[in-house]
């Protein structure tokens, strides 16, 4: 190693090398991120504001916007300057930081998602009980417990980064810093890393899937024992948001994760990537928006009085 030059920063290659190309993506991709801002903001403005919303549904969806926020913050900034800037390089510390954090708040999210579900399976199948079961004290509790997974989750994935060296390639041909565009540029072993990554992955995310799972089982299960359409169809509402996002976010990520090493398409590789990290966040405010009255009569409330939306 010693006559090997150590490489400390990468060459993330981005969406395009066509420089009008690049001037679109950054147009659209700022747009995206004012929409995702814009929205999941006022999503937890009026869920943390408005008195009719004081809920734990309305509780866990604004932990679940200021999530998104925090997705989408952590790779588009950096993409959009590499989109108009000459260089369109990343630090070795910077690339792990995304790393670190994409999987922080990644696990964060489907283990809030995991207690959103949780929260429609009791207020459906155990209503007499929702008061007394989904206390404040627990949804603070279910909420922390997502933020401590998703730390042990990313820690448990950076640690053997830092053993890990860099000497040739240092160009990835994506937009942002991920795991195993990371490991495939490694001098060293990285055997040891992809195990970790398979272990956990398939731990913490089938975990929160599971939990998912079994709560829509017994909700469905539930629903179609109602006598009443009408019951059905309130019912169906309520989850259907929420079945939306949880759909978006494990296809995307299953395809770009659990997909064969062997097989190498970039371009699945970007489209996956952009979905999970990208247009998920700015699209969760929105399907909720347009599936949820109370949403849209809470947001009418709060924004209706400013002049410059009328």
């Amino acid at each position: 190693m010693q006559n090997q030059t150590v490489i400390t920063e990468f060459i993330l290659l981005g969406l395009s090398r066509d420089p009008h190309l690049q001037v679109f993506f950054f147009l659209l991709f700022l747009m995206i991120f004012l929409v995702t801002l814009l929205g999941n903001s006022a999503i937890m403005l009026v869920t943390r504001t408005e008195s009719s919303l004081q809920n734990p549904m309305f509780f866990f969806l604004s932990h679940l916007a200021f999530v998104d926020i925090c997705y989408s913050s952590i790779t588009v900034p950096k993409m959009l300057e590499n989109s108009i800037g000459n260089q369109k390089t990343i630090s070795w510390e910077g690339c792990i930081a995304q790393i670190v954090l994409v999987y922080q708040v990644a696990c964060a999210e489907i283990f809030i998602l995991a207690a959103m579900a949780y929260d429609r399976y009791i207020a459906i199948c155990d209503p007499l009980h929702y008061t007394t079961i989904m206390k404040k004290e627990i949804c603070r509790n279910l909420v922390s417990g997502a933020w401590a997974m998703g730390f042990l989750y990313s820690l448990v994935n950076a640690l053997p980064l830092l053993n890990l060296h860099f000497c040739k390639n240092n160009i990835i041909d994506n937009y942002s810093c991920e795991l195993p565009s990371v490991l495939a540029l490694s001098c060293t072993q990285t055997l040891t890393n992809y195990i970790v990554l398979l272990i956990s992955a398939l731990v913490f995310g089938f975990s929160s899937f599971l939990l998912t799972l079994i709560s829509y089982i017994h909700i469905i299960s539930t629903i179609l024992k109602m006598r009443s359409a009408e019951g059905r169809r309130k019912a169906f509402s309520t989850c259907s948001s929420h079945l939306i996002v949880v759909g978006l976010f494990y296809i995307a990520s299953f395809l770009r994760y659990m997909k064969p090493s062997s097989v190498s398409l970039i371009y699945l590789d970007k489209v996956t990537s952009i979905q999970y990290s990208i247009l998920t966040p700015m699209l969760n405010p929105i399907i909720y928006s347009l599936k949820n009255k109370d949403i849209q009569n809470a947001l009418a409330k709060k924004f209706g009085k400013c002049k410059f939306l009328k």
